[in-house]
């Protein structure tokens, strides 16, 4: 079982990528949504997600913060910052960060989650 954690205040922005997801993964997926980043890392150690998509501009806790934070002991998530920002400095901060896979701009689309998980994570060409 895949397991996803969305990070996003904004609710139509997880709904819309929870389905996208839900609907273009081949494997069997779950997905854990949370609207703030303090939430997330409460939660974030028991799930021991596969895959973290999480957002920069929010309330509390920004999605840097969370960055600064998070310390995956078990397993080592994928993680792509899903923004609205296209300001050059945050796609040059992100990928300061080891822990962040690719920068992706909001709305995930179809082509990203294809890059992402592909035919099940590998190439079988």
């Amino acid at each position: 079982m895949v397991k996803i954690v969305l990070i996003d205040d904004d609710p139509i922005s997880i709904f819309v990528t929870e389905k996208l997801i839900q609907r273009n993964i081949m494997e069997p997926c779950r997905v854990f949504s949370f609207d703030n980043a303090m939430d997330a890392l409460k939660d974030i150690y028991h799930i021991n997600p596969h895959y973290l998509f999480l957002d920069l501009n929010m309330p509390e806790m920004t999605g840097w913060d969370f960055l600064e934070v998070f310390n995956p002991v078990k397993a080592d998530p994928e993680i792509y910052i899903l923004s609205s920002s296209v300001d050059e400095r945050d796609i040059m901060k992100a990928n300061q960060y080891d822990k962040v896979k690719k920068y992706l701009s909001k709305p995930l689309i179809k082509q990203y989650i294809n890059l992402i998980f592909g035919k099940s994570g590998q190439d079988s060409h």
